[in-house]
């Protein structure tokens, strides 16, 4: 049986990708307590930042459009939000939070922000500071910017 390549570097896709991914059924499992999903609070608080399109918050949470449009029907339904014309463009709409959105919100930050303070308490207390800094240089560095894979185009192949 052959054996996998050797690895020269620190596996960083599957870290970042199993913590994502924990912490992302962490958080979900908490605000499914008060009856918010993850992708609801994402868009309630991007929403209460500043005025924005339903597009401009989908590209701010990582959301497709049908996904956005499921997730505003939900908190539309739940009484939390409302798509609502934009100030200051006729043709644009905008998610507007309603003031049980805003205190829904505020719940699910704190709930967010104990679930993200339960992880980093795991580190010693000297490290909590360098991790964040470190992966906050990623994140804002090389990291920034997803790369678009473009397909490779081969010739045609000529019959002879």
């Amino acid at each position: 049986m052959a054996q996998p390549p050797e690895r020269t570097v620190p596996d960083l896709t599957g870290y970042l990708t199993h913590a994502g991914h924990v912490l992302e059924t962490q958080l979900s499992a908490a605000l499914a307590e008060v009856g918010l999903t993850l992708r609801m609070q994402c868009v309630l608080r991007h929403a209460l930042e500043a005025e924005r399109t339903q597009i401009q918050i989908a590209e701010l949470a990582y959301m497709d459009k049908t996904t956005m449009v499921v997730t505003v029907d939900a908190l539309e339904e739940a009484g939390y939000a409302e798509r609502k014309p934009s100030a200051t463009d006729r043709r644009a709409r905008i998610i507007a939070v309603t003031p049980a959105g805003a205190k829904i919100a505020a719940e699910g930050q704190k709930i967010v922000d104990q679930v993200h303070a339960n992880a980093l308490n795991t580190l010693p207390a000297p490290h909590r500071k360098s991790f964040i800094d470190a992966l906050t240089t990623l994140v804002d560095g090389p990291l920034a910017t997803p790369t678009t894979a473009q397909p490779i185009r081969r010739s045609r192949q000529r019959a002879s």
